[in-house]
């Protein structure tokens, strides 16, 4: 058979459904072979785009996601993306095409060496040199994609061997199970557990990537032990849960910081360095369990004095199976922090000053959005106030990057998710700027006939900066910009537009949208102007009087 037929059949072999992607003149004997597979090519206007959706789809499935692109500027157009899914702990293969590598008829002609550019973007970056490597190189690349920590990998599949002749076969996948924890590691987490006053669980990003949920919500339920949440570790247990306490949203100074201040012992399931750490370790006491799949990096601010290393599901059951309820254990503060944080989500819900607050709007899409309704966050300040105060009912419903923390990927993510759980509402809410960087995927989401409501955030202005230009002292400059009427920009592409002029309006809109067919743009102002005072000030210190 043809080597590119032979390459649609690998990615058959590993279940692949969808390809995002535009192709180009290197990819065509790749695009023919597609024509006859299972397997959907889904065309996007932009290859970071692609990227962003394959990322998501890896994100939601644990299945490597796949995006395609030609050489050169098709393949530099992914970059973004690979920091993405790199970042983020996501599954992703990216496809590049090249030139001719037996023979140059174009000299250097768009020709980028792309396998280098990826090294340090990714867990495997390669060039297929032969068709007899496809299965072996397909193969490998799904294997370190999805394995943990998942990631980007890459391959780089030149023309002259799309079109080759070969007698290969594709390799099937094994069967891989993942490590069980030691049994002398877990009894040491459970002694430590038993004998702390004020133990508390921090779940992380690694948590929301494997079904550890129900195992985690079994052993709050057995222990009663308090929670907090790190942006990327939403929605793992459902946050209306009593022992709740919040999410570390913001880097320091919040009402969840002076639960950490206070605890004795953390129980730090799934922290992945790649965000913000939710405390800062001191040689002061304070000991910490680390429960992942891989061992932690050790830095001047995280150096814990237990690993529990393996499956994280099984490592938290074969802790909860060796633990009771303590009677040394005191949770009284953490009592007062519940309840300082929840007197504080309803500062502001039913505000109606327009342009809309922050407060509000967290509050009315919360309202909208079923229990296992998905919200994907582009990038701003609006991230940090539904990782604070919009509560997660399910794992995965909360998509937020809180890694590379790129702006663009909302939409995009946004789609994806649609495509992966077509029977659930999704929303994208997205900041103008982030917005109108991916803005011409609403093409792609139109000609899917995608059910979709696109929530803009509209300040005229890169808000997040504006609030750190604001904290640091400096004079307002450089961050103000126009837009083009959402409205009709929408429209222009086969959408449909709303424009919010009250805070009453949101809420009967949003449920409008939700349940009419069509892709919706919804354009709301939003009131930044207190981000400042509230976040930087006044939560500090209402926390400092617990």
């Amino acid at each position: 058979m043809k080597a590119s037929d032979l390459f649609v059949q690998a990615l058959e072999n590993e279940n692949v459904e969808y390809i995002f992607g535009i192709p180009g003149e290197e990819n065509l004997d790749l695009l023919d072979s597609l024509s006859r597979s299972k397997i959907k090519l889904i065309l996007t206007r932009h290859e970071q785009a692609a990227g962003f959706m394959a990322a998501t789809y890896g994100r939601l499935t644990g299945k490597a996601g796949v995006c395609l692109s030609t050489l050169g500027p098709g393949a530099t157009n992914l970059v973004t993306a690979a920091a993405y899914a790199q970042l983020g702990g996501m599954p992703m293969l990216m496809i590049t095409g090249q030139k001719p590598i037996k023979s140059s008829k174009q000299g250097h002609f768009q020709i980028v060496d792309i396998v280098d550019t990826m090294r340090p973007l990714t867990k495997y970056t390669r060039q297929i040199v032969s068709s007899s490597n496809i299965p072996s190189r397909v193969r490998e690349a799904f294997r370190l994609a999805e394995e943990e920590r998942p990631g980007a990998v890459h391959l780089e599949l030149p023309e002259d061997i799309a079109s080759e002749e070969t007698s290969a076969k594709p390799l099937r996948a094994s069967l891989a199970r993942r490590a069980t924890a030691e049994k002398k590691s877990i009894f040491a987490a459970v002694q430590l557990i038993k004998k702390a006053k004020h133990p508390l669980l921090v779940i992380g990003a690694a948590a929301n990537r494997k079904l550890t949920s129900r195992m985690l919500k079994r052993f709050i339920d057995h222990t009663c032990i308090p929670f907090v949440t790190t942006q990327m570790g939403k929605g793992v247990v459902d946050e209306r849960d009593p022992r709740f306490l919040g999410n570390a949203a913001l880097s320091s100074g919040d009402f969840v910081h002076r639960a950490v201040e206070q605890a004795d012992l953390i129980i730090n399931v799934g922290h992945d360095v790649i965000e913000k750490p939710p405390f800062f370790m001191e040689e002061n006491g304070v000991e910490v369990i680390h429960v992942n799949f891989f061992s932690a990096k050790v830095d001047p601010v995280y150096f814990p004095q237990v690993e529990v290393l393996g499956d994280i599901a099984n490592s938290v059951w074969q802790i909860c199976e060796q633990l009771e309820e303590q009677p040394c254990w005191d949770f009284s503060y953490f009592d007062k922090v519940r309840q300082a944080t929840a007197e504080n989500h309803r500062e502001g819900a039913n505000d109606a000053r327009f342009p809309v607050y922050p407060q509000r709007l967290v509050a009315d899409v919360r309202k909208v959005m079923p229990d296992d309704g998905i919200i994907a966050l582009d990038n701003g300040v609006y991230k940090i106030w539904f990782a604070r105060n919009y509560l997660a009912h399910s794992p995965n419903t909360v998509l937020l990057d809180n890694a590379l923390a790129t702006m663009g990927a909302g939409l995009p993510s946004a789609m994806a998710a649609r495509m992966v759980f077509p029977d659930r509402k999704v929303m994208a809410i997205c900041g103008d700027g982030g917005f109108m960087m991916n803005s011409q995927e609403l093409e792609t989401a139109v000609r899917l006939n995608m059910q979709l409501v696109v929530l803009i955030l509209r300040d005229n202005a890169y808000g997040m900066i504006k609030w750190k230009q604001a904290n640091m002292g400096f004079e307002n400059f450089g961050l103000d910009y126009g837009n083009p009427d959402f409205v009709k920009y929408a429209e222009s592409y086969g959408a449909h537009g709303h424009r919010v002029e009250s805070a009453e309006q949101l809420v009967p809109l949003l449920e409008k949208c939700n349940d009419s067919p069509g892709v919706h743009v919804i354009d709301v102002q939003v009131d930044y102007s207190e981000n400042d005072r509230i976040l930087n000030h006044e939560i500090q210190e209402k926390s400092q009087l617990i």
